[in-house]
């Protein structure tokens, strides 16, 4: 499992000319799920996620979590984030979960993240075309792959 964190002082989900979602200050969650993830991926990446010290305190230093500021969650599933390069240059998926692994993945992630932190938790729709808008604050981007645990 793999995830592209962006701290966003806004960031919506667009499909077919219609905003599906949004949120207001907190994180941009982009998720990429493999064959081999399970129960154990989900909850070591939700609890980096939430516990993730990226947002400013009174001194302006990167030392509270989404948590602690009370900040919102935008979830998009993209397979892409699996993309193998090393061949060629068309990308190959080939280590990105078919949907019927990655769905059931995905809403249980989701659901992780609503549980653990009771805050808000928007997403985009999995599988759908999605023009993803978002101010990145900071900017402040962070990778983080449970099978790359550092």
């Amino acid at each position: 499992m793999r995830v592209v964190i962006q701290r966003v002082c806004e960031a919506s989900v667009e499909i077919g000319r219609q905003i599906t979602a949004s949120i207001q200050s907190g994180m941009l969650v982009l998720i990429g799920i493999e064959d081999s993830d399970n129960q154990d991926d989900i909850d070591w990446i939700c609890g980096k996620i939430l516990r993730l010290r990226i947002f400013p305190d009174a001194d302006e230093v990167m030392n509270l979590s989404i948590i602690d500021i009370g900040g919102e969650l935008l979830v998009v599933s993209q397979f892409t984030l699996h993309a193998s390069t090393k061949k060629g240059n068309r990308p190959s998926y080939i280590r990105a979960a078919r949907p019927e692994i990655a769905i059931p993945l995905y809403e249980k992630f989701v659901a992780t993240l609503k549980k653990e932190s009771g805050l808000i938790v928007n997403t985009g729709t999995f599988g759908a075309m999605m023009k993803i808008s978002l101010v990145n604050d900071g900017p402040v981007t962070i990778i983080i792959d449970s099978k790359n645990r550092e």
